[in-house]
């Protein structure tokens, strides 16, 4: 709940602003806002590849007795999705209530996000 709130602050506060994020000078809030940008980029590209290796897994024949590999994704994937945003808050509670508390959560977020695309193309077998 909390890095609802902390993206959410992020959010709403650089709506109004149109920040530059390749300007090295930002002020705390561009720097937030434009760290949101970059995990919401990652976000994206994950989806998209999701949507691929799920095709894939989907192609599999089950495993005899077991879980399709379909399945065992889709629960390693939801698994994943709680340990991202734990750890990210986490990472951010030195910074808890503070303006960089935004910036050190979806930087967070972003890192994750790329690692997690990576590991889910590696999957593929051209990947």
């Amino acid at each position: 709940m909390r890095l609802a709130a902390a993206l959410a602050l992020c959010a709403t506060g650089a709506a109004a602003q149109d920040w530059d994020c390749g300007d090295p000078a930002l002020p705390q809030q561009g720097m937030n806002h434009c760290a949101h940008q970059d995990y919401l980029e990652a976000d994206a590209e994950l989806n998209a590849n999701w949507s691929i290796v799920i095709d894939y897994m989907q192609s599999l024949p089950p495993r005899p007795g077991g879980i399709s590999e379909e399945e065992g994704l889709r629960e390693a994937q939801r698994a994943w999705i709680s340990y991202r945003d734990l750890a990210c808050a986490a990472e951010g509670v030195v910074f808890r209530g503070g303006s960089m508390e935004p910036l050190i959560v979806s930087t967070c977020l972003e890192r994750l996000t790329r690692e997690r695309t990576e590991d889910l193309v590696g999957l593929l077998p051209s990947g």
